[in-house]
């Protein structure tokens, strides 16, 4: 870096340096090796190389706020400039990247491009499906620990990093400012801010309205949206993550295709969304079933309101009881099975056991399928990778007897891209088979 900057410079070591020039934006506590300057908790931080002459690559600098300019005189000469981002002092992740270019200046100008280029995305991968799309996925559109998603005249925020938590007040009146210029309709932007991995940045648990210089009609939080030609009720402030699961849009419509003339069992029907599809799509007869009694509560609603109800039933019951209870009754026949449980593991310590739980539901469901049925089954966790989830369908399919005819491989919808050098965008894996 030749230019004088105003942020402290924190050295990393090798592994991190190669990690950056291979894309990936995150830097982890233990991987910074020196601080220039005073830290504060959200501050933006310069990253740098390692100088060709230091020998700190060894050792491990702990990064806190408390590292300030008495540091300077023992540190060594900066690398290369790699990037700037969000520095946390909680974190296991200590920096999020949010650019790689030395000159750029991180002003309200900088954000209102941002939010524009996410957006003109969306509208070109999305089309007229841009009522209800997530507009910001985090990292994929370089805004660390950020998701906003549209539902027609709500949106609604999750804010996972310190650093971003601190500029939403320059980027939530953007925001709102780029659609409605766009002539969308938005009456007011709802936080889900009610996670507890925002404690892990040192943020409080809440949700609310966001207190927009407008006129929110902040009494309803719920709004309706048309997804594939139906028609839901999302609430925004009760509904799981942040009110509605968004990136199976395209997923439902494939299992509609499917659906017609055939009796459909959805499990983990959440609000009904892939059991509605079905139906829609034709379906002789379609059973929704959720442990939530809320959640098939919402998805009789739902059914009720696009006129399908009378093609549908729903139950209240635990899919892993349900399960090997239907094939050994062998009173209700189904010959499509639609699998989509919520994420079995969120770390690296519970893969096996969330392993154990996939091949479960997976091998029930192929044996209680007629040869020439069909199955949709997919994971939306990161942590359990595309080749683990393969070999686990393998593993069931071996186990039932039966063979796998796949029709499509799938993924989430494009309002959610994976960055393919940040691996933990690419997280839904989503397959159709005949079971032959």
């Amino acid at each position: 870096m030749k230019q004088q900057r105003a942020y402290p410079i924190l050295t990393v070591s090798r592994k991190a340096e190669r990690s950056i020039l291979n894309g990936h934006p995150w830097i982890y506590d233990a991987e910074i090796r020196d601080v220039i300057g005073t830290l504060s908790n959200g501050c933006l931080v310069d990253v740098v190389s390692a100088s060709s002459d230091s020998r700190q690559d060894t050792k491990h600098v702990s990064s806190d706020s408390t590292h300030s300019a008495k540091n300077e005189s023992s540190t060594q000469k900066p690398g290369r400039y790699l990037g700037t981002g969000f520095y946390s002092e909680h974190s296991k992740i200590r920096v999020r990247l949010i650019s790689r270019n030395a000159n750029d200046k991180f002003d309200a100008a900088f954000w209102a491009r941002r939010i524009r280029y996410a957006w003109e995305y969306r509208k070109t991968v999305m089309g007229t499906d841009i009522d209800c799309c997530r507009v910001i996925f985090g990292e994929a559109d370089q805004f660390p620990g950020l998701t906003v998603d549209r539902f027609h005249d709500i949106l609604v925020t999750q804010t996972l990093s310190y650093g971003m938590d601190l500029l939403k007040p320059v980027i939530f009146p953007l925001l709102y400012q780029t659609l409605t210029e766009d002539g969308q309709e938005i009456r007011g932007i709802y936080e889900r801010n009610d996670v507890s991995i925002r404690e892990l940045e040192g943020l409080k648990q809440y949700k609310g309205w966001y207190p927009l210089d407008i006129a929110q009609k902040k009494t309803d939080p719920l709004t309706e949206i048309t997804e594939n030609g139906i028609i839901y009720q999302v609430d925004v402030e009760n509904g799981q993550k942040t009110g509605f699961f968004l990136d199976q849009k395209y997923n439902r419509q494939a299992v509609a295709r499917l659906a017609a003339g055939k009796r459909v069992l959805d499990c983990f029907t959440h609000t009904g969304s892939f059991a509605l599809n079905a139906a829609r799509g034709g379906a002789s007869h379609v059973c929704a079933v959720d442990i939530s009694q809320s959640a098939i509560d919402m998805a009789r609603h739902n059914a009720e309101r696009n006129g399908l109800a009378d093609r549908m039933t729903f139950r209240v019951a635990n899919v892993f009881d349900l399960l090997p209870q239907l094939e050994q009754s062998h009173e209700e026949k189904y010959d499509f099975i639609i699998l989509d449980p919520p994420a079995f593991t969120k770390s690296r310590r519970t893969v096996d056991s969330a392993k154990k739980g996939y091949k479960e539901i997976n091998l029930r469901a192929m044996k209680l399928l007629p040869r020439g049925g069909y199955l949709a089954t997919c994971s939306c966790s990161h942590f359990m990778p595309d080749e683990l989830f393969i070999k686990m369908l393998h593993s069931a399919a071996a186990d039932a007897g039966v063979q796998l005819r796949q029709i499509e491989a799938r993924q989430q919808a494009p309002d959610h891209p994976i960055l393919w050098n940040v691996p933990e965008t690419d997280y839904l894996k989503f397959y159709l088979f005949q079971v032959i």
